[in-house]
């Protein structure tokens, strides 16, 4: 059965990581693959600090590694309610162990066009 996933993103402008000069190679492949699968039907629910701290407080594993560690602790990753770490983004392969897919379905498409913000 699929797990329900909750990642708990720092304060960011926007989820894609497409807000300034410097793109985030990281926060684009985890915003793809987000979308991807709640398109899918899966249970995998972003949070952003900056736009929803309610989730960061109700909580009690993410507002207890805040409390501890600070807001430099994010991104914190939760399953079935459960925090499993903190301080990355799921790699391709929890993502297929815990969804149960294989890694090939996770593969979302690179933009044919790519854009140059310099």
């Amino acid at each position: 059965m699929a797990k329900k996933i909750e990642i708990f993103d720092p304060a960011l402008c926007c989820p894609t990581g497409v807000c300034g000069p410097d793109v985030d190679p990281e926060l684009t492949r985890i915003s793809r693959l987000h979308l991807k699968l709640v398109k899918n039907g899966y249970h995998v629910k972003r949070y952003n600090l900056a736009q929803e701290p309610d989730p960061f407080v109700t909580h009690k594993g993410v507002n207890e590694l805040l409390e501890k560690e600070g807001p430099d602790a994010l991104p914190a990753v939760v399953v079935d309610g459960k925090l499993a770490f903190y301080n990355r983004y799921p790699t391709m392969e929890e993502f297929s162990e815990w969804l149960g897919l294989d890694k090939e379905e996770l593969q979302t498409k690179e933009p044919e066009k790519k854009i140059n913000l310099l």
